[in-house]
């Protein structure tokens, strides 16, 4: 199979608040009121820890068919730290992003815990999310300026 794209655009609707559109999909994004937003839409963070489950998930799944083994349900707790210093401007110590993510499986199946392992395994290594979190991706940002007619 040859490359796939993915792309999101959208808007600024406020100073913490961005409309994303993917496909016929929208996402708000918004900060907590204790961070200056309205509340509306999971932050960005939090967006990538659902990113990753949702990622577990599918991966989790396709994997299981393989090896064989039915998933009757599938639980997945993430979480992640992170001193929102740098992200405020406050302190340049510590990285502005997460210090470590946990993500933690919980199959509702009858496999044995030995196939359980070699299906983690699996499933880390082939998690695309799992992959840009773990390894350095090249990020390229510009800056473009719009102009308005006058």
């Amino acid at each position: 199979m040859s490359d796939l794209k993915f792309s999101v655009v959208g808007d600024s609707t406020s100073a913490t608040q961005f409309i994303a559109k993917t496909r016929q999909f929208s996402l708000v994004v918004d900060e907590p009121e204790a961070l200056g937003g309205t509340d509306e839409g999971a932050n960005p963070v939090e967006y990538i820890l659902a990113g990753f489950a949702g990622c577990a998930n599918v991966v989790g799944h396709l994997v299981a068919k393989e090896l064989g083994f039915k998933i009757k349900r599938l639980k997945i707790e993430v979480s992640g730290e992170l001193n929102p210093d740098r992200f405020l401007g406050t302190a340049t110590k510590e990285r502005a992003g997460f210090k470590s993510i946990n993500l933690n499986l919980i199959p509702e199946t009858d496999a044995s815990i030995e196939v359980l392992t070699k299906w983690l395994q699996i499933v880390e290594d082939r998690c695309p999310v799992n992959d840009n979190l773990q390894q350095v991706t090249p990020i390229k940002l510009s800056v473009e300026k719009e102009y308005t007619a006058i």
